[in-house]
């Protein structure tokens, strides 16, 4: 499952069963992201998290980090036999809008910020299945 973490909303993506392809789930308000996940995990394995990482354009990471950071250590205390991995998520949500563009939705539709975290973390994870 990868997270797109942002302090409003999560954007979230899992992958097919064989691991070929990524597929955004939802997006789930940040204040019930756990709650979120951990029923989804009574349904559903979860074999490993992987969480965004915003890093800025000078390679620094973003003022968001220390919340993910906290989000983490209770992602772990609930999960804690599940791997926790990280990834570089620069440019997601641009690449995410221009998805959405080439995929000829009409521009309200584009403008959805909850779409784009889907569509965001949809790449994330894409980007970690091929790194790995």
């Amino acid at each position: 499952m990868a997270i797109d973490y942002g302090m409003k909303r999560v954007g979230l993506a899992v992958t097919d069963p064989l691991k070929i392809i990524a597929r955004g789930l939802t997006t789930v308000e940040n204040k019930k992201l756990l709650e979120f996940i951990v029923d989804y995990a009574k349904e559903e394995e979860i074999e490993a998290f992987v969480v965004g990482e915003p890093v800025n354009w000078d390679g620094t990471l973003s003022h968001i980090e220390t919340n993910i950071v906290q989000f983490i250590k209770q992602l772990e205390k609930a999960f804690p036999t599940i791997a926790i991995h990280r990834q570089d998520e620069w440019s997601t949500s641009k690449m995410a809008a221009k998805t959405l563009y080439d995929s000829g939705l009409r521009k309200k539709a584009r403008r959805n910020k909850a779409l784009i975290d889907e569509v965001s973390a949809t790449i994330i994870l894409q980007s970690y299945m091929e790194r790995i």
